[in-house]
């Protein structure tokens, strides 16, 4: 990936999402570590099977967010198509052909004159 625009192959390989998919999943798992109360002090005597129960939700969330992850991004790249895997990406997915003019080129970039008040 060390040219100046790399491909959308580069940009979306295998490892790179399980990374991501891992990373949400993670995240997920904390949060509801910490929404569940987990951190709090725990005293002697305290309710033990709370504490085990928040860990298993926790853990059943995330794998939930570590397939869904992958699934929703699986999907979505269904929705590209092959023959442009190995175009270089030179602008974003989702502009136009004609956005690309840049501001001072044409009529594209003006802005309309603010009415003068007397």
């Amino acid at each position: 990936m060390s040219e100046k625009n790399p491909t959308r192959r580069d940009l979306m390989r295998p490892v790179q999402l399980l990374g991501f998919a891992l990373l949400a999943a993670v995240f997920a798992g904390v949060v509801t570590l910490v929404s569940m109360g987990v951190l709090q002090d725990q005293r002697p005597g305290s309710d033990v099977d709370q504490h085990l129960r928040a860990w298993a939700v926790a853990g059943i969330v995330t794998g939930i967010t570590f397939i869904a992850t992958l699934v929703i991004m699986a999907l979505s790249l269904l929705a590209v198509d092959p023959a442009q895997m190995a175009k270089p990406v030179e602008r974003g997915l989702l502009l136009d052909a004609e956005d690309e003019s840049t501001p001072g080129e044409g009529d594209a970039g003006r802005r309309p004159a603010p009415p003068s008040g007397h």
